[in-house]
């Protein structure tokens, strides 16, 4: 005969253990754990020597360099390039110019490739694949150096800002994130937007820009360490001084320095600055966006991987 007791359910074993109970974690995972951290750790220092070791030479004489003495800590304290580079006006206006010119290419470019990539985004659109194929053949052929002069020449771009923005304004890898980014968002947020009377300007402005801070954040720090560290349109379209950005500033200072080192017409300080000017020049021009990175890295590499998920 069956009971009542024995048709009732077995009391179900908790799947978590009570507060207060410590896991027993096994010895398989904690010997994972100690290699993790160690790999991690021999990662982290092999990443952070190059530039430590930069950074010494920049403060370091130039018989320390030269022997070879030179690895993490500075030798023979130098700040003869430092008081160089940053008592000359010029370099101020140099980097004035540069900061201009990164500011503004970014917002330019960020405008350009945001309404470029919603536009693709959308399956629905007509010559849409053609405007894929405009995107990706650019992607592989460039017109080539002279034509490229001449074009800007003839537009009457040259000694202007609008030399190194514009041909520069829209990069296809950073469009195809984006692009990708945009797909990834669901077509309901639209549909809704859509039907509480948004227009099309007011769904991407309301809608789509505010749900991707990640992806945005990660474009302007692409755009900007770009143009940022770009110096060979302005080397190459700029023939006045005062327009250079600072990478171009830095880049004449190097050639001057090690040019007359090797004709063996340079002084005692032309010598000094000459063995340590690449370390000098690399730390002036890495540190201003070194500040920046830290205030957009929790976007970074969200950003990154949000854009790939769909393609």
């Amino acid at each position: 005969m069956v009971t009542l007791s024995a048709l009732r359910p077995a009391p179900k074993t908790p799947s978590t253990p009570p507060r207060g109970t410590k896991i027993q974690t096994s010895r398989g995972y904690r010997v994972f754990q100690v290699v993790n951290a160690l790999i991690l750790t021999g990662v982290v220092v092999v990443t952070l020597y190059p530039f430590v070791n930069i950074v010494a030479q920049s403060f370091s004489s130039e018989s320390a360099i030269t022997a070879g003495h030179v690895n993490v800590v500075p030798h023979g304290l130098n700040l003869t390039t430092y008081k160089k580079v940053m008592s000359d006006s010029a370099f101020w206006t140099d980097y004035r110019n540069t900061v201009v010119y990164t500011v503004t290419a970014t917002a330019i470019s960020m405008v350009l490739t945001t309404c470029y990539a919603y536009v693709l985004s959308k399956r629905h659109l007509k010559g849409r694949k053609a405007l894929i194929g405009i995107a990706l053949f650019t992607m592989f052929f460039n017109g080539g150096l002279i034509p490229n002069y001449v074009l800007i020449s003839d537009l009457g771009l040259r000694n202007s800002i609008w030399s190194i923005v514009l041909p520069n304004a829209i990069s296809v890898f950073n469009l195809l994130v984006m692009k990708a980014f945009f797909e990834s968002l669901p077509d309901e947020l639209e549909e809704a937007a859509m039907v509480d009377g948004l227009s099309t300007y007011g769904i991407l402005g309301r809608i789509v820009l505010p749900l991707s801070k990640a992806v945005l954040a990660t474009m302007v720090l692409f755009y900007a360490v770009s143009f940022w560290n770009s110096w060979f349109s302005a080397f190459l379209y700029m023939d006045r001084s005062d327009l250079f950005p600072v990478t171009v500033y830095l880049r004449n200072l190097i050639a001057g320095a090690t040019g007359g080192a090797d004709q063996g017409t340079a002084s005692d300080t032309a010598l000094q600055i000459g063995a340590n000017i690449q370390a000098v020049t690399i730390v002036l021009t890495v540190v201003p966006i070194l500040t920046v990175y830290p205030f957009i890295q929790r976007y970074f590499v969200s950003g990154v991987m949000l854009g790939a998920v769909k393609g």
